[in-house]
């Protein structure tokens, strides 16, 4: 269950759900939907792409209007089978299911430019979610939240335990806003710059619950998993006050006479006989043993096993507390402020240069916590939540650089290429490693000590074809790496490589309105690795596997006044 807590403390899913960086949107207009190579733009959402080609609209206002609707699908596949046994020497327990599938659902993803253009000036304005954009829902759970309450059956075997049951649910949402201004100016024919703020506001959402644990308790009896720990601390009690019930048999004269000739003087033992054959054998001593064993050998070997009784009898306690019914209501919300530079140069009609320099954003997001999951204790007992209330956890955007460049084939036809480079190493994702986990066991499968061991980059490419004055279609290519070390992934918040491919076309109803409509799909690289999960003192390594898929429909609308 700690480790959890670790998997959750970060970015959830406040990177970015679509075709980008690890945690920066670059899909921020219709345009791009249709022709996923936008970094040397001199449209109307150059106001984001390439803030400096704004210089290269006709004078006048100018304004864009775009959305996206984008549909997510994830899934995780986890291979934990459970503590080995004799019957089953590749694992006996573990996950009542191995595949968990969650959604990612964002119909409304805006982007809104504005500019107004003079000779040697614009002033631009922009509004996008740069980050985030969407809410993933799991309503099966995840691995992670199942494999504590699996290995409840293993431990508690000795009871009579066979299976488990329970019910959870998880949904986070993720926005990172971002509020864009900027100015451009032409410094001559060939070149122009611009230089502007984004202010981006970030908010994450986490609502969830784990609750209804119940165990098998055989022949299909299902009893709640609190009624089960909390039966074994009481009995392991029980054992403890043995020694306290056979001290007047000892003091009466009977300390050297087995159980069943002490039962045959003591009523008193001859009631208790049962239980303390019962107590002796859940302590592990044998049944050949317990018949010959004389009372004051019984009180001493009980005595030497209490406190070890005490501390299993708390563990059950708190186990038993951390399994009762719990629920997450929980924000996160944080602010920031990223400068931007800009230059473009056309040093011909037919080529046009674009470079984009975003420098980090730096976020701190301060929990806000209505209700949490409680995941373990502190050794004092301070109960561990996941989400304590106004906790901090950094989670910046990294400086990004950007080049674009746009070459006419001929007058009706034009391939755009460009390329994205994320400083992710620079930034902090506020992830955690559980090193509690990793202490003086040689077999955890890492890589590196290092989250991000590479930074992030894309490349892209694609055509424009104009068919007519009105009409043109484009399509285009986006490849992207992972850039991130194995133990970033985990089953909440993981980075794929992916391919993209997007398609559509615009149309012009008159010189001043344009319409612009397509469709992209990206495809993710699967990607694997072996997780750490400890099961009482025994470090298990299961195989988890990675997969997404992303649809993408957009639909914006250009205009000058």
């Amino acid at each position: 269950m700690r480790k959890l807590l670790t998997f959750v403390a970060g970015t959830l899913i406040t990177g970015s759900m679509f075709a980008g960086g690890l945690v920066t949107n670059t899909n921020q207009s219709a345009a791009w939907v249709r022709l996923p190579s936008r970094n040397a733009s001199v449209g109307i959402d150059a106001v984001y792409y390439n803030p400096a080609g704004v210089m290269k609209l006709e004078n006048g206002f100018h304004l864009s209007l775009s959305n996206q609707s984008i549909f997510q699908t994830r899934e995780i596949d986890n291979s934990y089978a459970g503590p080995a046994t004799a019957a089953s020497p590749n694992g006996g327990y573990g996950l009542n299911n191995h595949v968990y599938k969650g959604t990612v659902t964002a119909l409304a993803f805006p982007s809104i430019y504005a500019a107004y253009k003079m000779d040697k000036f614009a002033i631009s304005l922009g509004f996008n979610p740069i980050g985030g954009g969407g809410g993933a829902e799991y309503k099966a759970g995840l691995p992670s939240f199942e494999m504590g309450p699996s290995d409840l059956v293993p431990s508690l075997a000795s009871q009579g335990a066979v299976g488990y049951k329970l019910d959870t649910y998880f949904k986070g949402s993720s926005t990172f806003l971002g509020y864009q201004a900027g100015v451009s100016y032409k410094v001559n024919d060939v070149i122009s710059v611009a230089v502007g703020l984004r202010y981006v506001t970030a908010k994450n959402t986490y609502n969830g619950y784990l609750k209804d644990i119940q165990l098998d308790m055989g022949g299909g009896t299902w009893v709640p998993a609190t009624t089960v720990l909390q039966g074994v601390a009481a009995k392991l009690t029980s054992i403890t006050t043995i020694p306290a019930a056979l001290a007047p048999a000892i003091t009466g004269g009977l300390g050297g006479q087995n159980l069943t000739v002490a039962a045959s003087l003591s009523p008193a033992i001859a009631a208790a006989k049962s239980n303390i054959e019962a107590g002796l054998a859940a302590i592990g001593v044998p049944a050949a043993t317990i018949a010959v064993m004389p009372l004051s050998n019984i009180s001493a070997t009980i005595t030497g096993a209490t406190p070890a009784l005490n501390a299993q009898a708390a563990s059950a306690t708190a186990t038993s507390t951390l399994v009762a019914d719990q629920s997450a209501d929980v924000a996160q919300t944080g602010s920031g402020i990223s400068p931007i530079f800009s230059v473009n140069i056309s040093p011909s009609e037919n080529l046009n240069i674009a470079i984009k320099y975003e420098m980090m954003t730096k976020l701190e997001l301060t929990n806000k916590t209505t209700t949490d999951l409680m995941v373990g204790y502190q050794t004092d007992g301070t109960p561990i939540t996941m989400f304590p209330n106004g906790d901090k956890t950094r989670n910046d955007m990294p400086a990004m650089l950007a080049v674009g460049i746009d070459y006419k084939l001929a007058s009706n036809f034009k391939i755009s290429l460009g390329s994205n480079y994320f400083f992710d190493k620079n930034a902090d994702y506020g992830h955690k490693v559980d090193d509690d986990l990793i202490a003086s066991t040689p077999t955890v499968h890492i890589d590196n000590k290092y989250i991000i061991f590479d930074n992030g980059y894309s490349v892209q490419g694609g055509l424009e074809y104009k068919i007519s004055e009105k009409l043109l279609v484009s399509g285009g290519y986006v490849w992207a790496n992972r850039g991130v070390n194995p133990r970033y992934q985990s089953d909440l918040t993981y980075g794929l490589g992916t391919q993209t491919f997007g398609f559509g076309g615009a149309y012009s109803f008159t010189d001043k309105i344009q319409l612009n409509i397509g469709y992209a799909y990206t495809a993710y690289q699967t990607d694997s690795k072996y997780i750490d999960h400890v099961n009482g003192k025994t470090l298990y390594n299961p195989l988890e596997t990675y997969k997404k898929s992303t649809a993408i429909f957009g639909i914006g609308v250009d205009m000058r006044f």
